[in-house]
């Protein structure tokens, strides 16, 4: 599954995990098992408010797109994240949300 992540300054979050071609977000579970190859789903199709994309199958794989909120002082690896290539089942882990702790210097 590759997802693209397009970040969005709100406060409520998800969680995010993989089983298969079943995608679930904060525990509600979206299965594209049945997409063909080749195929597109509109998002309009998908009642989830985080997919802002279509839903497609190409080369075997799903492409989407979430948001990815993110809260204030948000670090770059979360404004500007990289697509995600999600190969094994189980939680995924996100861009963090907000600024990262500062290192403590001795």
């Amino acid at each position: 599954m590759k997802i693209e992540l397009s970040p969005v300054r709100r406060d409520d979050r998800y969680t995010l995990a993989v089983t298969g071609d079943v995608l679930i977000i904060n525990g509600e579970a979206f299965d594209f098992t049945a997409l063909p190859e080749g195929a597109s789903l509109p998002r309009e199709a998908v009642a989830c408010d985080w997919l802002i994309s279509d839903v497609e199958r190409q080369g075997g794989d799903l492409r989407l797109t979430l948001r990815l909120p993110h809260g204030a002082g948000a670090p770059d690896e979360t404004r500007f994240p990289h697509p995600l290539t999600i190969t094994t089942d189980g939680p995924v882990a996100l861009p963090p949300f907000g600024p990262l702790p500062e290192e403590s210097t001795p």
